[in-house]
């Protein structure tokens, strides 16, 4: 007998402990589930629940269709990748090696902004766990704790990969948010040991670029109009271009 619950645990058959908890570390019923939450007193993995403000999430009608921001999907790709390099710099500086850390793009009220912290060693994870919880981030206080999750394989949802998920942001299982190839490889150089903040700066001048010749683009754009509008002007007042 003891060898059967062994087997089934932490699966569907399983009608003592929560499937769900034990596979994506977060249960939509929360404290209200009729089965077991099994909070881990050692793991690898720290949770950081409703850390990440997606702009384009809370700007969703309820039924997470609606999008009211103005936000381009370029700016909400940075704004997601300077919060992933802020989180992972500063917890791997501060508690240790991170093996993974993924951030779930889900709507539920269970998994929205969840950020899941995998290091390589237990000490670190509950190193953090301590004293995160002490601590705040964009103005609000961080909840963390200890997470069943260690393969993340399980907890992903395979039709979202594939781009077949029917239930959008509301799915059970994550949907994980990619960071740009920019930011995969200044964290992989960094982990090969340049622990810089190379990236950021350069970054940051390429984005100055960036605005500059947007703007000198969008002056060009503005004289040609002008110019194309003066001339309309100058013909109709004598029915050919050039001075009346």
């Amino acid at each position: 007998m003891a060898e059967y619950l062994a087997s089934i645990f932490g699966t569907e058959k399983d009608k003592v402990n929560c499937s769900f908890y034990f596979k994506i570390g977060a249960c939509r019923h929360g404290d209200r589930c009729s089965r077991i939450h099994n909070k881990p007193t050692f793991s690898q993995t720290c949770l950081l629940q409703n850390l990440y403000v997606n702009p384009q999430n809370s700007a969703k009608s309820a039924d997470g269709s609606h999008l009211v921001a103005n936000v381009s999907d370029e700016e909400m790709q940075e704004h997601y990748d300077n919060f992933f390099e802020d989180v992972f710099v500063e917890c791997e500086d501060k508690y240790g090696e991170i093996e993974e850390m993924n951030v779930c793009d889900n709507l539920g009220d269970h998994l929205v902004g969840n950020v899941y912290i995998k290091f390589r060693r237990e000490e670190d994870a509950e190193k953090a766990v301590n004293d995160l919880n002490n601590r705040w981030f964009g103005g609000r206080p961080v909840y963390a704790e200890l997470s069943p999750v260690t393969d993340f394989r399980e907890a992903c949802c395979r039709q979202y990969e594939m781009g077949e998920c029917t239930r959008s942001g509301f799915c059970n299982f994550m949907h994980l948010k990619p960071i740009s190839r920019e930011l995969r490889r200044y964290l992989y150089s960094r982990k090969k040991g340049g622990k810089s903040s190379g990236r950021s700066r350069s970054r940051s001048r390429s984005r100055g670029r960036d605005r500059k010749r947007r703007s000198r683009s969008r002056e060009r754009r503005s004289r040609s109009k002008e110019r194309r509008k003066s001339g309309r002007e100058d013909k109709g007042r004598d029915g050919r271009s050039g001075r009346y």
